[in-house]
Protein backbone atom coordinates (compact mmCIF):
# COMPACT_ATOMS: atom_id res chain seq x y z
CA UNK A 1 0.00 0.00 0.00
CA UNK A 2 2.90 2.33 0.83
CA UNK A 3 4.45 1.68 -2.58
CA UNK A 4 1.14 2.45 -4.29
CA UNK A 5 0.80 5.66 -2.25
CA UNK A 6 4.29 6.82 -3.21
CA UNK A 7 3.61 5.91 -6.83
CA UNK A 8 0.43 7.97 -6.87
CA UNK A 9 2.22 10.88 -5.23
CA UNK A 10 5.04 10.77 -7.79
CA UNK A 11 2.43 10.60 -10.57
CA UNK A 12 0.64 13.66 -9.20
CA UNK A 13 3.89 15.62 -8.73
CA UNK A 14 5.27 14.79 -12.16
CA UNK A 15 6.66 17.79 -14.03
CA UNK A 16 5.74 16.22 -17.38
CA UNK A 17 2.07 15.12 -17.30
CA UNK A 18 1.08 12.81 -20.11
CA UNK A 19 -2.62 13.67 -20.20
CA UNK A 20 -4.99 16.52 -19.45
CA UNK A 21 -6.46 14.51 -16.58
CA UNK A 22 -3.06 14.07 -14.96
CA UNK A 23 -2.26 17.77 -15.40
CA UNK A 24 -5.56 18.78 -13.79
CA UNK A 25 -5.19 16.39 -10.85
CA UNK A 26 -1.57 17.45 -10.40
CA UNK A 27 -2.58 21.11 -10.20
CA UNK A 28 -5.24 20.31 -7.59
CA UNK A 29 -2.82 18.23 -5.52
CA UNK A 30 -0.07 20.85 -5.60
CA UNK A 31 -2.63 23.47 -4.59
CA UNK A 32 -3.73 21.28 -1.68
CA UNK A 33 -0.10 20.87 -0.55
CA UNK A 34 0.36 24.65 -0.63
CA UNK A 35 -2.86 25.16 1.30
CA UNK A 36 -2.01 22.45 3.83
CA UNK A 37 1.32 24.12 4.59
CA UNK A 38 -0.58 27.21 5.82
CA UNK A 39 -1.32 26.45 9.47
CA UNK A 40 -3.77 29.32 9.94
CA UNK A 41 -5.69 28.38 6.79
CA UNK A 42 -5.99 24.80 8.02
CA UNK A 43 -7.19 26.14 11.37
CA UNK A 44 -9.88 28.17 9.59
CA UNK A 45 -10.90 25.15 7.54
CA UNK A 46 -11.09 23.02 10.68
CA UNK A 47 -13.32 25.54 12.47
CA UNK A 48 -15.65 25.73 9.47
CA UNK A 49 -15.85 21.95 9.19
CA UNK A 50 -16.75 21.72 12.90
CA UNK A 51 -19.43 24.40 12.54
CA UNK A 52 -20.91 22.78 9.44
CA UNK A 53 -21.01 19.37 11.11
CA UNK A 54 -22.56 20.96 14.20
CA UNK A 55 -25.24 22.55 12.03
CA UNK A 56 -25.95 19.29 10.18
CA UNK A 57 -26.15 17.18 13.34
CA UNK A 58 -27.75 19.85 15.54
CA UNK A 59 -30.72 17.60 16.45
CA UNK A 60 -28.30 14.96 17.75
CA UNK A 61 -25.89 17.33 19.50
CA UNK A 62 -28.44 19.66 21.10
CA UNK A 63 -29.06 18.96 24.75
CA UNK A 64 -32.45 20.72 24.85
CA UNK A 65 -35.19 21.90 22.56
CA UNK A 66 -33.92 25.29 21.29
CA UNK A 67 -37.45 26.71 21.29
CA UNK A 68 -38.64 25.32 24.64
CA UNK A 69 -39.18 28.00 27.29
CA UNK A 70 -38.72 27.42 31.00
CA UNK A 71 -39.22 30.59 33.01
CA UNK A 72 -38.17 28.78 36.15
CA UNK A 73 -34.71 28.24 34.61
CA UNK A 74 -34.20 31.70 33.10
CA UNK A 75 -30.75 33.33 33.04
CA UNK A 76 -28.92 30.34 34.47
CA UNK A 77 -25.14 30.58 34.40
CA UNK A 78 -23.12 28.29 32.10
CA UNK A 79 -22.89 24.75 33.46
CA UNK A 80 -25.86 24.99 35.81
CA UNK A 81 -28.50 22.24 35.58
CA UNK A 82 -26.97 20.76 32.43
CA UNK A 83 -27.05 23.99 30.43
CA UNK A 84 -23.54 24.13 28.95
CA UNK A 85 -23.72 27.80 27.90
CA UNK A 86 -26.47 28.82 30.32
CA UNK A 87 -29.98 30.00 29.46
CA UNK A 88 -31.52 33.21 28.14
CA UNK A 89 -34.27 35.42 29.53
CA UNK A 90 -36.94 32.88 28.57
CA UNK A 91 -35.10 29.88 29.97
CA UNK A 92 -34.08 28.54 26.56
CA UNK A 93 -30.80 26.62 26.34
CA UNK A 94 -28.17 28.83 24.67
CA UNK A 95 -25.96 25.91 23.59
CA UNK A 96 -28.82 24.30 21.65
CA UNK A 97 -29.79 27.65 20.13
CA UNK A 98 -26.20 28.24 19.01
CA UNK A 99 -26.19 24.90 17.20
CA UNK A 100 -29.45 25.61 15.40
CA UNK A 101 -28.37 29.21 14.76
CA UNK A 102 -25.36 27.87 12.84
CA UNK A 103 -27.84 26.46 10.32
CA UNK A 104 -29.28 29.92 9.70
CA UNK A 105 -25.85 31.55 9.31
CA UNK A 106 -24.58 28.88 6.92
CA UNK A 107 -27.87 29.00 4.98
CA UNK A 108 -27.50 32.76 4.51
CA UNK A 109 -23.83 32.46 3.52
CA UNK A 110 -24.51 29.74 0.94
CA UNK A 111 -27.40 31.60 -0.70
CA UNK A 112 -25.52 34.89 -0.89
CA UNK A 113 -22.40 33.10 -2.16
CA UNK A 114 -24.45 31.59 -4.99
CA UNK A 115 -26.28 34.78 -5.98
CA UNK A 116 -23.94 37.76 -5.52
CA UNK A 117 -20.82 36.44 -7.34
CA UNK A 118 -22.94 35.19 -10.24
CA UNK A 119 -24.60 38.59 -10.69
CA UNK A 120 -21.26 40.34 -10.38
CA UNK A 121 -19.62 37.94 -12.85
CA UNK A 122 -22.32 38.54 -15.47
CA UNK A 123 -22.34 42.32 -15.05
CA UNK A 124 -18.55 42.62 -14.97
CA UNK A 125 -17.77 40.41 -17.94
CA UNK A 126 -20.50 41.96 -20.08
CA UNK A 127 -19.23 45.45 -19.25
CA UNK A 128 -15.59 44.58 -19.86
CA UNK A 129 -16.18 42.62 -23.06
CA UNK A 130 -18.75 44.93 -24.67
CA UNK A 131 -17.07 48.21 -23.74
CA UNK A 132 -18.48 51.51 -24.95
CA UNK A 133 -21.78 52.79 -23.57
CA UNK A 134 -22.64 49.37 -22.12
CA UNK A 135 -19.52 49.48 -19.98
CA UNK A 136 -20.20 53.05 -18.88
CA UNK A 137 -23.82 52.33 -17.97
CA UNK A 138 -23.15 49.14 -16.01
CA UNK A 139 -20.17 50.61 -14.15
CA UNK A 140 -22.08 53.74 -13.16
CA UNK A 141 -24.85 51.53 -11.74
CA UNK A 142 -22.14 49.62 -9.88
CA UNK A 143 -20.70 52.89 -8.55
CA UNK A 144 -24.12 53.88 -7.20
CA UNK A 145 -24.32 50.65 -5.19
CA UNK A 146 -20.73 51.07 -3.97
CA UNK A 147 -21.45 54.62 -2.82
CA UNK A 148 -23.59 53.36 0.09
CA UNK A 149 -22.32 51.36 3.08
CA UNK A 150 -23.43 47.75 2.70
CA UNK A 151 -25.38 47.56 5.95
CA UNK A 152 -27.21 50.85 5.29
CA UNK A 153 -28.17 49.71 1.79
CA UNK A 154 -29.26 46.32 3.11
CA UNK A 155 -31.40 48.06 5.72
CA UNK A 156 -33.07 50.09 2.98
CA UNK A 157 -33.86 46.98 0.91
CA UNK A 158 -35.16 45.03 3.91
CA UNK A 159 -37.29 48.00 4.95
CA UNK A 160 -38.81 47.99 1.46
CA UNK A 161 -39.17 44.20 1.15
CA UNK A 162 -40.16 43.45 4.72
CA UNK A 163 -38.44 41.61 7.57
CA UNK A 164 -37.58 37.94 7.19
CA UNK A 165 -34.65 35.69 6.44
CA UNK A 166 -35.41 35.35 2.71
CA UNK A 167 -35.68 39.11 2.28
CA UNK A 168 -32.49 39.53 4.29
CA UNK A 169 -30.65 37.16 1.93
CA UNK A 170 -32.01 39.04 -1.08
CA UNK A 171 -31.02 42.39 0.42
CA UNK A 172 -27.49 41.22 1.24
CA UNK A 173 -27.11 39.76 -2.27
CA UNK A 174 -28.22 43.04 -3.84
CA UNK A 175 -25.56 44.90 -1.87
CA UNK A 176 -22.74 42.35 -2.25
CA UNK A 177 -22.42 41.98 -6.04
CA UNK A 178 -20.62 45.27 -7.04
CA UNK A 179 -17.09 44.25 -5.89
CA UNK A 180 -17.38 41.03 -7.90
CA UNK A 181 -18.45 43.02 -10.95
CA UNK A 182 -15.37 45.23 -10.59
CA UNK A 183 -13.06 42.22 -10.36
CA UNK A 184 -14.69 40.45 -13.32
CA UNK A 185 -14.53 43.60 -15.44
CA UNK A 186 -10.83 44.09 -14.68
CA UNK A 187 -10.05 40.48 -15.56
CA UNK A 188 -12.10 40.73 -18.76
CA UNK A 189 -10.35 43.92 -19.87
CA UNK A 190 -6.96 42.23 -19.59
CA UNK A 191 -8.14 39.27 -21.70
CA UNK A 192 -10.46 40.93 -24.22
CA UNK A 193 -7.73 41.84 -26.71
CA UNK A 194 -5.38 38.94 -25.98
CA UNK A 195 -4.10 36.69 -28.74
CA UNK A 196 -6.01 33.60 -27.65
CA UNK A 197 -9.32 35.49 -27.70
CA UNK A 198 -8.55 36.74 -31.23
CA UNK A 199 -7.73 33.17 -32.27
CA UNK A 200 -11.02 31.87 -30.83
CA UNK A 201 -12.92 34.66 -32.59
CA UNK A 202 -11.26 33.80 -35.92
CA UNK A 203 -12.41 30.21 -35.48
CA UNK A 204 -15.99 31.47 -35.59
CA UNK A 205 -16.88 31.49 -31.89
CA UNK A 206 -19.68 33.88 -30.95
CA UNK A 207 -19.56 36.47 -28.20
CA UNK A 208 -21.61 34.36 -25.80
CA UNK A 209 -19.36 31.34 -26.22
CA UNK A 210 -16.22 33.44 -25.78
CA UNK A 211 -17.50 34.99 -22.57
CA UNK A 212 -18.98 31.86 -20.98
CA UNK A 213 -16.44 29.25 -22.12
CA UNK A 214 -13.17 31.20 -22.13
CA UNK A 215 -13.43 34.36 -20.03
CA UNK A 216 -15.60 33.18 -17.15
CA UNK A 217 -13.31 30.24 -16.20
CA UNK A 218 -10.34 32.62 -15.95
CA UNK A 219 -12.29 34.94 -13.63
CA UNK A 220 -13.37 32.21 -11.23
CA UNK A 221 -10.19 32.02 -9.14
CA UNK A 222 -10.24 35.75 -8.34
CA UNK A 223 -13.93 35.59 -7.47
CA UNK A 224 -13.47 32.55 -5.21
CA UNK A 225 -10.83 34.41 -3.21
CA UNK A 226 -13.06 37.46 -2.88
CA UNK A 227 -16.11 35.36 -1.95
CA UNK A 228 -14.25 33.60 0.85
CA UNK A 229 -12.88 36.85 2.24
CA UNK A 230 -16.33 38.48 1.99
CA UNK A 231 -18.08 35.75 3.98
CA UNK A 232 -17.18 37.43 7.27
CA UNK A 233 -18.77 40.68 6.09
CA UNK A 234 -21.87 38.83 4.92
CA UNK A 235 -22.24 37.10 8.29
CA UNK A 236 -21.81 40.41 10.12
CA UNK A 237 -24.38 42.09 7.86
CA UNK A 238 -26.84 39.25 8.46
CA UNK A 239 -26.17 39.46 12.20
CA UNK A 240 -26.67 43.23 12.06
CA UNK A 241 -30.05 42.80 10.39
CA UNK A 242 -30.99 40.18 12.96
CA UNK A 243 -29.83 42.47 15.77
CA UNK A 244 -32.16 45.18 14.47
CA UNK A 245 -35.05 42.73 14.14
CA UNK A 246 -35.03 42.74 10.32
CA UNK A 247 -33.50 39.31 9.71
CA UNK A 248 -34.70 35.94 10.95
CA UNK A 249 -37.75 36.50 13.12
CA UNK A 250 -38.38 35.15 16.66
CA UNK A 251 -38.26 32.49 17.89
CA UNK A 252 -35.59 31.57 15.30
CA UNK A 253 -32.20 31.17 17.06
CA UNK A 254 -30.36 33.65 14.84
CA UNK A 255 -27.09 34.80 16.41
CA UNK A 256 -27.62 38.52 15.80
CA UNK A 257 -31.09 38.39 17.32
CA UNK A 258 -29.68 36.49 20.32
CA UNK A 259 -27.15 39.28 20.89
CA UNK A 260 -29.92 41.86 20.61
CA UNK A 261 -31.90 40.07 23.29
CA UNK A 262 -28.87 39.60 25.54
CA UNK A 263 -27.69 43.21 25.41
CA UNK A 264 -30.23 44.10 28.08
CA UNK A 265 -28.49 41.72 30.50
CA UNK A 266 -24.88 42.22 29.41
CA UNK A 267 -23.65 43.55 32.78
CA UNK A 268 -25.23 40.94 35.05
CA UNK A 269 -25.71 37.96 32.72
CA UNK A 270 -22.85 38.34 30.25
CA UNK A 271 -23.20 34.91 28.64
CA UNK A 272 -26.55 35.64 27.02
CA UNK A 273 -24.96 38.05 24.50
CA UNK A 274 -21.31 36.95 24.70
CA UNK A 275 -21.77 33.33 23.58
CA UNK A 276 -23.51 34.14 20.25
CA UNK A 277 -21.02 36.98 19.80
CA UNK A 278 -18.16 34.51 20.12
CA UNK A 279 -19.89 32.23 17.61
CA UNK A 280 -20.03 35.09 15.07
CA UNK A 281 -16.39 35.91 15.82
CA UNK A 282 -15.31 32.29 15.32
CA UNK A 283 -17.03 31.77 11.96
CA UNK A 284 -15.91 35.20 10.67
CA UNK A 285 -12.30 34.57 11.65
CA UNK A 286 -12.42 31.08 10.12
CA UNK A 287 -13.60 32.44 6.77
CA UNK A 288 -10.87 35.10 6.79
CA UNK A 289 -8.16 32.55 7.52
CA UNK A 290 -9.54 30.24 4.84
CA UNK A 291 -9.62 33.12 2.35
CA UNK A 292 -5.98 33.97 3.01
CA UNK A 293 -5.02 30.35 2.39
CA UNK A 294 -7.01 30.15 -0.84
CA UNK A 295 -5.42 33.40 -2.01
CA UNK A 296 -1.97 31.83 -1.63
CA UNK A 297 -3.10 28.82 -3.68
CA UNK A 298 -5.16 30.49 -6.41
CA UNK A 299 -3.14 33.69 -6.75
CA UNK A 300 0.52 33.00 -5.92
CA UNK A 301 1.47 36.60 -6.80
CA UNK A 302 -0.64 37.85 -3.88
CA UNK A 303 0.82 35.29 -1.55
CA UNK A 304 4.41 36.32 -2.29
CA UNK A 305 3.88 40.05 -2.41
Amino acid sequence: MTTNTHGLRDWLLSDEPTSRRQASLSAWYKGWLTFRSNTLAMLGLGVLVVLILAAIFAPLLASHDPFAQDLGARLLAPGVDGHLFGTDSLGRDIYSRILYGARISIYIVLLVAMVAPLVGLIVGTVAGYAGGWVDVLLMRITDIFLAFPRLILALAFVAALGAGIENAVLAISLTAWPPYARIARAETLTMRNSDFIHAIRLQGAGHTRIVTRHIWPLCISSLVIRVTLDMAGIILTAAGLGFLGLGAQPPSPEWGAMISEGRKYILDYWWVATIPGLAIFAISLAFNLLGDGLRDVLDPKEGTS
